[in-house]
């Protein structure tokens, strides 16, 4: 009946404004310097990665260029398989196989992996269900499998039902530093708050206690968050990075 209908339409349009979030996955809402600064790399390396070369200085067109989210998270990805000891080349390797069987634009990001400090690992369940339980997949060594072993997983990403990096932990597993495409459009935030707000607090002469106090945060969060966006809380003059 017409009552039914409508009230299946409003669920569906409920649901529709809830899932708005997943188009900014796509859109170009991050700069190559702030990519390289939340990943740790430099700006060449972001450039190098995304297909524009390795080339020690960037035209100021690549400057301003910016990222999606996915492409934000595949640079932090690959920032997190380095700092574990795994070789570019693996890497490489290891996305052209998964992009190519798996025809996912941005495997890194859609896809949940293990290293033991040499290789790359992925959860045979992802691809198999239960069939694949307990056996783990090397993708870069052209889908070679191996049974379960003790590994380390990326900590500092969590992933959604679906399979997508939903939140990315951009200073370390235990920092309440997250960025996560539902909150804030993205930006870097501590319990929803951008970090940049709080920066600017404090850079309006505001004292930590003040600012945590204005924002239903704990002191240390506030303190984190000013050393992440380049300041030190007990010094107003900007520590600049290099």
């Amino acid at each position: 009946n017409a009552l039914s209908a409508a009230c299946v339409h409003e669920g569906k349009m409920a649901l529709n404004k809830r899932e708005l979030w997943r188009k900014r996955l796509f859109l170009p809402n991050y700069k190559i310097s702030d990519v390289a600064r939340y990943a740790n790399v430099s700006p060449r390396t972001v450039v190098a990665w995304h297909k524009a070369g390795d080339r020690k200085t960037l035209s100021s067109r690549e400057q301003r260029a910016a990222l999606s989210y996915l492409q934000l998270i595949e640079v932090a990805v690959v920032a997190a398989f380095r700092k574990a000891g795994v070789g570019l080349k693996q890497i490489r390797e290891a996305r052209e196989y998964l992009a190519k069987h798996l025809s996912s634009n941005f495997p890194f990001a859609e896809y949940r992996f293990k290293t033991d400090g040499r290789n790359l690992f992925m959860d045979y369940e992802q691809l198999e269900g239960d069939l694949g339980r307990g056996k783990l997949l090397r993708p870069d060594k052209q889908g070679q499998l191996a049974w379960e072993e003790v590994l380390g997983r990326l900590r500092e990403f969590e992933y959604e039902q679906k399979g997508v990096v939903i939140r990315w932990h951009v200073a370390g597993p235990s920092s309440s530093i997250i960025i996560d495409p539902r909150i804030a459009f993205g930006a870097p935030a501590v319990k929803g708050t951008p970090t940049w707000i709080l920066k600017g607090r404090w850079d309006a002469g505001e004292g930590v206690k003040s600012i945590a106090d204005d924002f239903g945060l704990k002191a240390p969060e506030v303190k984190e968050a000013l050393d992440f966006e380049g300041v030190g809380s007990n010094s107003r003059q900007p520590k600049w990075r290099h």
